[in-house]
């Protein structure tokens, strides 16, 4: 029989329990204490046991595999970029076929005519050369005389195709003019300033005559020019028919009959930066000598600015910018101590155009940088040698001083240029001694409608009200008794800011300007009383300045209004508008739209922006150096300008 029941082991006296799998002991949960001293020694341990040749190892061989990397990656985009080059050049630089290219035989030799005489120049080399230039050649021709801001702003709105363009300037590019004082000084070089004309032209496939507008003709709409010889001399004139003129000149410096001014500097164009630029170099130079007296190194580096504008405080500005930074590094130290800049103004204060407050923290700015202001003072003589001006003493006296210079800027407002002056003697009732009327639409008054226009300094627009006097009773005189009642009066202030906008701001009082102008109180007007008011009102109007902002305004608003006479031309002539009518069909007037006023006085900038003023150093000379860098004409410029600028 088989025991079923397993005896239970012995050893010795006892008995042997069996065998069982008991659970882990669950270990007490430690506190928070002791977490953190157990993460402390762990830590510690870590920090105090050295790195094991193993982990040594491991580090080296991973900064060598990114440095490999990073070796390689810049390998091959060297070689991708190297490659990149040569394969522009190799495509670029290639040989084109230029033979039997087609020419006009009125290019060549143009037919004569005009009061002159002189070669009518219809048709020029490249009008022939595509079926796009001979299409082209075959519409309305619109000749642009100058290449500045106002002439920039045109050809950048006007649509490619519509007019056959060319452009009349005595220079080959056109000029950023508010960093000129910057290029009189060498903060930035003149090829960063510059764009060719030719080339912002292109995109409409214009032309360019380097020529300088001598006369018009307007009875047979012939502009004369005369070419640029290379070296000087007299050019060839000619004749250049259009169908639309702009003229975009510019102005040239006043000056007040003031003699000597052939000792004196202005700084318009680049070669006058450029010659200024030698100027102070060269008084530098001559300082520098051992043999140079004392006196004659202080006149020396006397440095005079007629003007206290945006340009004669900028030009300050920057001289004194030149001297503190460069002059002490590379000249004897007594040249940086007989240095001296003096900015002689007629008025009470510089930058007078700007706010009250900007006026007087440029003029403390300056007095801290101890260059003299010479305020109410006017400008009597230049000689080689001296600038001499009177001023009241607190007597009332006039005095007489001189200040010994060997530099003398002149910039003390503008003046008609010499073809402006030709064309305003040529017209009626050109009374304007500064620039050419134009009505509210950019129009010569005077000249056929629609056929000849005036933008930036060149131009100034009508603000006399009074001339209009008979139309606008004729248009507001409903009942046609001669005299204007309140609501006629109405009509008439409408009819009014329709043909002179800046008229608006002092056209607001409707009622009060009727009421005091309505002397017998019979709560109407007559002629009198109405010629009264009306001359009162445009002596109020404030013409425009002649700032780069106001033409390049002038020139985008021009080449829209163009544009769009362009491509109505069909609709225009299928409802019987000519050229005379055309712009008042198409657009309304021109309005300006003041964006602010700024300008540079020495490591520390000014912004006048109407109702709002900013000045300030750094923050602001940064903020100004902005706002001319998004003016720029192209990206190159751009470029260039910002790599002047980290040099500095």
């Amino acid at each position: 029989m088989l025991r079923t029941t397993r005896p239970a082991a012995r050893l010795g006296s006892q008995r042997l329990l069996p065998l069982y799998r008991l659970p882990p002991p669950v270990p007490a949960r430690p506190s928070l204490s002791g977490i953190r001293n157990q993460l402390a020694r762990r830590t510690y341990a870590t920090e105090q046991a050295p790195p094991s040749s193993s982990t040594w190892f491991r580090r080296a061989r991973t900064v060598a595999r990114y440095g490999f990397y990073l070796a390689g990656s810049t390998i091959v985009g060297s070689i991708l970029l190297t490659s990149a080059v040569f394969l522009h050049d190799a495509f670029t630089y290639s040989e084109r076929n230029i033979e039997g290219v087609p020419i006009a035989p009125r290019a060549l030799s143009p037919k004569h005519g005009g009061p002159k005489n002189l070669p009518i120049v219809s048709r020029l080399l490249s009008d022939m050369e595509d079926e796009e230039n001979r299409q082209l050649a075959e519409k309305p021709h619109l000749v642009i005389v100058g290449g500045g801001w106002g002439a920039v702003g045109v050809i950048d709105k006007l649509n490619p195709g519509d007019y056959h363009v060319t452009i009349v300037s005595p220079e080959t590019y056109t000029t950023f003019t508010p960093l000129l004082p910057s290029a009189a000084v060498g903060t930035v070089s003149v090829r960063s300033l510059v764009e060719p004309l030719r080339k912002i032209v292109a995109r409409l496939r214009g032309h360019l005559i380097n020529a300088r507008a001598v006369d018009l003709v307007m009875s047979e709409r012939l502009l004369e020019v005369e070419t640029i010889v290379p070296g000087g001399g007299p050019g060839t004139h000619m004749y250049i028919p259009y169908d639309k003129l702009i003229i975009a000149v510019g102005s040239t410096s006043s000056t007040y009959g003031v003699p000597g001014l052939e000792h004196c500097y202005q700084l318009k164009t680049i070669s006058d930066a450029q010659a200024i630029r030698k100027r102070i170099i060269d008084n530098f130079e001559a300082a520098s000598l051992p043999t140079t007296s004392p006196e004659e190194r202080k006149r020396l580096l006397s440095f005079v600015v007629c003007g206290g504008g945006p340009t004669g405080v900028e030009t300050a500005a920057e001289i004194y910018d030149l001297c503190q930074e460069d002059i002490f590094n590379y000249f004897p130290k007594i040249c940086g101590k007989d240095v001296s800049i003096h900015v002689i103004q007629s008025r009470e204060h510089i930058l007078n155009t700007y706010s009250e407050a900007i006026s007087k923290y440029a003029e403390k700015k300056f007095m801290h940088d101890k260059i003299d202001l010479v305020t109410l003072a006017r400008v009597s003589a230049v000689q080689p040698d001296k600038v001499i001006y009177t001023k009241r003493n607190e007597d009332g006296k006039v005095e007489t001083h001189e200040i010994p210079t060997n530099f003398v800027l002149w910039s003390t407002g503008i003046a008609m240029n010499p073809f402006t002056q030709r064309v305003s003697d040529q017209l009626p009732n050109q009374v304007h001694k500064k620039a050419i009327e134009v009505d509210a639409h950019l129009r010569v008054k005077g000249a056929p409608l629609g056929e000849v226009y005036a933008i930036g300094d060149a131009s100034t627009i009508e603000t006399s009200v009074v001339s209009y006097l008979l139309d606008l009773v004729d248009e507001s005189d409903k009942n046609k008794d001669g005299k204007i009642d309140f609501e006629e009066w109405e009509i008439m202030v409408a009819r009014i800011k329709k043909r002179i906008p800046m008229a608006e701001d002092q056209l607001q009082k409707v009622r009060e300007l009727f009421d005091l102008y309505d002397s017998d109180s019979d709560n109407s007007l007559n002629l009198n009383e109405l010629a009264v008011l009306l001359q009162e009102v445009g002596n109020k109007i404030t013409a425009l300045p002649a700032t780069a902002q106001v033409a390049s305004q002038q020139g985008k608003y021009l080449g829209k209004k163009l544009s769009k006479i362009a491509a109505g031309r069909g609709v225009l002539e299928a409802n019987g508008v000519g050229p005379e009518g055309a712009d008042d069909a198409v657009a309304q007037p021109f309005r300006y739209t003041h964006l602010g006023s700024l300008a540079y006085i020495g490591n520390a900038a000014v912004f006048d922006l109407g109702r709002f003023s900013f000045m300030g150093g750094l923050a602001a000379m940064y903020a100004w150096r902005s706002v001319y860098w998004s003016e720029q004409v192209s990206m190159r410029t751009r470029a260039l300008l910002m790599i002047d600028w980290v040099c500095r």
